[in-house]
């Protein structure tokens, strides 16, 4: 198993597909899954790839669901990846792209090594990285299953089975400009609007459940003129939806006021993009996610998160679903990695969901 392993993780790393651009990943992918796992693949609308994998050894009609995302994170082009000591990583210029081709490698694997398996939904999702947006475009009529599990999250101990409230904010501010030597007096920054606005805001945690984050600021075009307008943008996460609500109501308010007090205005537009869920730690899923970690050795921990997954729109969409590990360490930077015990692992989990889902059956 390692080498073959090692071999396809190699192979799917090298293929770039940052957000936007997995159109040749996910091609691959239909091809490999239909002769190697003799899938029956499908790209819906959006151009998700469906793959569908008739049941081995199995009596079982009932599908599980497994979803993974094809993108990755920039830099992830002409990535060369290096196994150095058991452990994977990149040349050092790029991410290594782990998150998430291991977790596709994993369960690609796992399906062509296992002794049994029921008949099994793959949803492989675009722009995971850029906003959930395949996994809210995924077309759900295409899918029978009522259960089943992302593979998107570091610690292969974790079960993920709550995500947040997410809420992206964008903050457009006019002010007026002058000439910053002659007549400075005439305008209106819009940059001290926003300044002014930012440090009164608490960011990074506000409680045990909710973070602000600014992320992006840009204002001002000419060193020697007082900046007109300025682009301001935030996000808010809370597990819980009323808190985010709130807390996003209440940064509105900071941005308005600030530019009010100086003669600037403010337009705040905010979009929620993903809302909070929750699954019981009793749920059929999280139980089976337990026996198949501790059957490894691990001891798994159920988990709720900041972090968005794409959990969050196939629970919407009906399929309850909880996030396991894959083993990646560093996920979005240039020092991502991953340990080939890690990977195996990951796939005796797959294989251990599998035969119990069979054992059920």
């Amino acid at each position: 198993m390692k080498r073959e392993l090692v071999n396809t993780f190699f192979r799917m790393v090298q293929i770039s597909s940052e957000s936007g651009n997995e159109k040749e990943f996910i091609h691959y992918l239909k091809d490999l899954f239909t002769k190697e796992l003799q899938a029956e693949c499908v790209l819906d609308k959006f151009g998700n790839l469906i793959a569908k994998v008739r049941a081995k050894n199995s009596g079982s009609i009932e599908p599980i669901f497994f979803g993974v995302h094809a993108d990755t994170v920039k830099p992830g082009k002409e990535i060369e990846p290096i196994l150095k000591d058991g452990i994977i990583h990149s040349k050092g210029e790029t991410i290594l792209g782990a998150d998430d081709k291991a977790g596709i490698t994993e369960l690609f694997e796992a399906i062509r090594t296992a002794n049994c398996y029921p008949p099994i939904e793959i949803v492989v999702s675009r722009k995971e990285e850029t906003g959930l947006k395949g996994s809210k475009n995924t077309d759900a009529s295409l899918l029978k299953s009522r259960m089943g599990f992302v593979i998107d999250t570091d610690n292969l101990e974790d079960i993920i089975v709550g995500g947040p409230s997410y809420m992206s904010i964008k903050v457009d501010i006019t002010g007026r400009a002058a000439h910053a030597g002659m007549e400075p007096e005439k305008g209106i920054s819009s940059i001290k609007a926003a300044s002014h606005a930012i440090s009164m805001l608490k960011e990074g945690w506000i409680d045990d459940e909710t973070t602000v984050n600014v992320g992006v600021i840009r204002g001002g075009e000419i060193l020697n003129a007082v900046p007109e307008k300025t682009v301001v943008k935030v996000e808010c996460r809370s597990q819980n939806h009323e808190k985010c609500l709130g807390h996003s109501n209440l940064i509105k308010q900071i941005f308005l006021t600030a530019a009010d007090s100086i003669g600037a205005r403010a337009d705040v537009t905010m979009e929620l993009l993903i809302r909070c869920y929750r699954i019981s730690e009793d749920a059929e899923a999280v139980t089976i996610a337990k026996k198949a970690i501790s059957s490894v050795g691990l001891h798994p921990k159920v988990k709720v998160i900041c972090g968005g997954t794409d959990a969050t729109h196939y629970n919407e969409k009906g399929i309850e679903t909880v996030v396991i590990g894959m083993g990646v360490q560093a996920e979005h930077t240039k020092d991502e990695k991953i340990a080939v015990a890690d990977m195996i692992k990951g796939v005796e989990i797959i294989q251990q969901i599998f035969e119990d889902l069979c054992e059920r059956s």
